[in-house]
């Protein structure tokens, strides 16, 4: 926030504070002022209809008090028998309009009661008064005024109160406004400035010089050779980034090749050796010092393998993520999701893994398309399913089809390690393992890196529900282009298949 727009809204604030203040102290004293006149109004009426029943207090002497004209006409009356718990009569004004107050709660006998009261939509002040008979009955007299000219008074003048405070404030803001952005204009460019600094838009832009050599002519000076050193060192490390990035994929390019010659010619020398090492007595054959060699021959060879296996992922990886670094484009069709997830899942039962490869069935995802590549989509779920077999010991690992509004998500459940609350966020960082997993688990770090820039491409997002020791759930969520369902529920328990 500017410190004109701050200057601005902390006057505006006082100002609206004051007429607040103001404007309900002139609401309060018109409303006592009002109101006080009818309370005036209705004490002089009960005191003339107590002068009017002195000596005593009943129904008959009640009835004479009430032909009085000057209160049946200027008040409306209203007689309760508290003891019996009935209305006993009322005056001929309430009678013809059909006007009952309610009965009252609790009475004072030694003072009269206030408050206000609406009656079919009209407001009333009543005051009440109890009395006793001769047979020590309670009666409590009602005694109402209408303050319907009063309640409109009150509401007219409230409206003009609120609206004219809306409008003094806003006159003042839009001026105060004004006038301190007259006064701060000399920063204004400095300001500029600092924006497309913050955004990286240009640091070739240079603050004008349009002061006097004071204290704003020296921050501009200062801040125009700020700028030309970070453009310099922005410059530098721009072609050093652009660098590295081609260095990383120009390598992970180069490193292919060799690597897949390298696997291709273990494999080739473990299928010339395993006839020699494999047959029914290598011992009859091989003396023990060639059995010996060729044995550690056969363990350099898996070694080998494996590490140009490990290899070819890793450079697979950092390949995956060079291009993602370089904001490329895949190219996107729409597709239909159950022949990717079926491919997938029948492809996924042949990889290494001790748990149970459980299948749900995926009718749900008939004639469900989504935006996106086909390649890319297998890369992402075998990721998923990859990551729950690693960290699955024993157990099952899951998926299901999952079907919500506008759009599809698979399900990979698994009842492996699981991750704590505070690893949940950074296993998308790349490189990042949790520490439960370091040094029992083989891998780069780099697959779920892999996995959310291949979801953010596809506008997808993820959900993970996991819990240490118990397992941990990835929902991959995609939007759908079109579908033949409108309504589609999860799909659970349903067609399990255990491979």
């Amino acid at each position: 926030m500017s410190i004109r727009l701050r200057l601005t809204l902390w006057y505006s604030g006082l100002l609206t504070v004051t007429l607040i203040l103001l404007g309900g102290a002139i609401y309060f004293f018109t409303y006592m002022n009002s109101y006080g006149e009818v309370k005036n109004w209705l004490e002089d009426g009960y005191k003339q209809l107590i002068a009017e029943s002195r000596g005593g207090w009943d129904g008959q002497i009640y009835l004479n008090a009430l032909t009085n004209t000057s209160i049946q006409s200027e008040l409306y009356v209203q007689v309760v028998n508290k003891t019996a718990g009935f209305v006993f009569d009322k005056t001929t004004n309430m009678t013809v309009r059909q006007l009952s107050f309610p009965l009252p709660d609790k009475v004072d006998k030694k003072q009269p009661v206030y408050r206000n009261v609406t009656v079919k939509g009209y407001p009333f002040m009543l005051c009440e008064l109890a009395l006793l008979d001769r047979d020590n009955n309670v009666w409590v007299v009602q005694i109402g005024a209408f303050t319907g000219s009063q309640a409109d008074y009150l509401y007219d003048l409230r409206t003009i109160l609120i609206i004219a405070s809306l409008a003094a404030v806003l006159i003042a803001f839009t001026t105060g406004l004004f006038l301190a952005r007259k006064a701060l204009r000399p920063i204004e460019n400095v300001i500029q400035a600092s924006r497309k600094i913050a955004t990286g838009s240009d640091l070739s832009y240079r603050i004008p010089r349009e002061t006097p050599n004071d204290e704003i002519g020296k921050l501009t000076d200062t801040l125009n050779g700020m700028l030309e050193r970070l453009e310099t060192a922005y410059n530098e490390l721009d072609d050093a980034y652009h660098s590295q990035r081609r260095f990383v994929s120009d390598a992970s390019h180069e490193l292919r090749t060799p690597l897949t010659t390298i696997r291709g010619n273990i494999e080739l020398l473990e299928r010339m050796w395993r006839p020699a090492l494999d047959g029914d007595n290598p011992s009859a054959v091989l003396s023990e010092v060639e059995a010996a060699r060729e044995e550690m021959s056969r363990e350099a060879m898996r070694d080998i393998s494996e590490e140009a296996t490990r290899m070819s992922r890793l450079v697979n990886d950092l390949l995956s993520l060079a291009r993602a670094d370089a904001g490329i484009v895949m190219d996107k069709s729409n597709l239909d999701l159950l022949p990717i997830v079926e491919d997938v899942c029948r492809r996924a039962q042949h990889l290494p893994r001790k748990a149970e490869w459980i299948v749900n069935d995926f009718a749900i995802l008939e004639g469900v398309q989504v935006y996106g590549s086909a390649d890319y989509l297998r890369q992402l779920l075998f990721i998923f399913i990859e990551n729950a077999f690693k960290y699955t010991p024993s157990g099952t690992v899951e998926v299901s089809a999952v079907c919500r509004e506008d759009r599809a998500g698979i399900m990979i459940r698994d009842t492996g390690i699981g991750m704590n609350r505070e690893e949940v966020p950074k296993i998308f960082e790349r490189f990042y393992r949790a520490d439960i997993s370091r040094g029992k688990t083989a891998g780069t770090g780099l697959g779920l890196s892999i996995a959310k820039w291949i979801i953010d491409e596809h506008n997808g997002f993820v959900e993970v529900m996991t819990r240490e020791g118990e397992g941990s759930t990835f929902t991959v969520w995609l939007p759908v282009a079109f579908s033949r369902h409108a309504d589609s529920v999860i799909m659970e328990g349903m067609d399990r298949r255990p491979i």
